[in-house]
C-alpha cells in the first residue's frame, strides 16, 4: 500500500472516525481473541480499510479495481463481508449512531413510530428472469426493496426480494447509512459526489 498524496473525498475526517472506531476495534480484538491469537497480527490500519469500504460505497466500483493507494481488494472485501456477517454495520448503526443522532435532534433515544415502504426498482431487459421477481399490482419485472425508517429518516430494517447478491447490496446502503449518521452527527455537510 503506497502512502497517499491527498485524501479522497470519501475518506473519514478524524471527528467522523473517532464513532466506528470503537466498535470496529473491539470486533477486531474479539476476532483475535477467538482465534487464540495465533497467526499474523494484522497489517492494515482500520481507518484506512474503513475509508476504503466507502471509497467503493461512493464511487460504485468493482472490488477488484479499488485503487492501489488502499489495502489490497481482497483484503478491504474480507474485512467488509466479515463486517456484514457479523452484524458490525447494524451495530454501529441500531446500537450507536442512531442514538446519538436522534439524541442530537433532541429526539428520544429510540423511536415510537417508523415508516414503511417497499418501492420495486425496475430491472432491464438483459437481467436474467431468475434474478428478478415480479410487482403484479404495479406490472413491473424488477427487484424489491422493503424498507422501514424512523421519523428523521434513519434506517431501522432492510430486506431485499429476488436478487442474487443481497448482502453486498445491503451492506452498501448500511455503509451509506453509517457515513451519513456520521456526518448528522459532526455537523459535516455531505459533499455534491457528482463534481468529485
Amino acid at each position: 500500500m503506497r502512502q497517499r498524496q491527498r485524501p479522497y473525498p470519501s475518506d473519514l475526517p478524524e471527528a467522523r472516525w473517532g464513532l466506528p472506531e470503537p466498535i470496529l476495534s473491539a470486533w477486531r480484538a474479539g476476532r483475535r481473541r477467538k482465534g487464540l491469537d495465533i497467526g499474523r497480527p494484522p497489517e492494515h490500519d482500520l481507518r484506512r480499510i474503513m475509508d476504503a469500504v466507502l471509497y467503493d460505497n461512493r464511487t460504485g466500483i468493482t472490488w477488484r479495481y479499488l485503487s492501489h493507494d488502499f489495502a489490497p481488494w481482497e483484503t478491504v472485501y474480507g474485512y467488509f463481508a466479515a463486517w456484514q456477517k457479523d452484524g458490525v454495520f447494524d451495530q454501529l448503526i441500531n446500537g450507536l449512531l442512531r442514538r446519538l443522532v436522534r439524541e442530537a435532534e433532541g429526539r428520544e433515544a429510540e423511536p415510537t413510530a417508523c415508516v414503511l415502504d417497499a418501492p420495486s426498482i425496475k430491472t432491464s431487459a438483459s437481467v436474467p428472469a431468475a434474478g428478478q421477481g415480479s410487482d403484479a399490482g404495479k406490472k413491473i419485472a424488477g427487484r424489491k426493496r422493503h424498507i422501514g425508517v424512523d421519523t428523521l429518516g434513519l434506517l431501522l430494517a432492510l430486506a431485499r426480494d429476488y436478487e442474487t447478491h443481497t448482502h453486498r447490496s445491503e451492506g452498501m446502503i448500511r455503509i451509506a447509512m453509517v457515513d451519513l449518521m456520521s456526518r448528522r452527527l459532526t455537523r459535516e455537510s455531505t459533499p455534491d459526489w457528482r463534481d468529485t
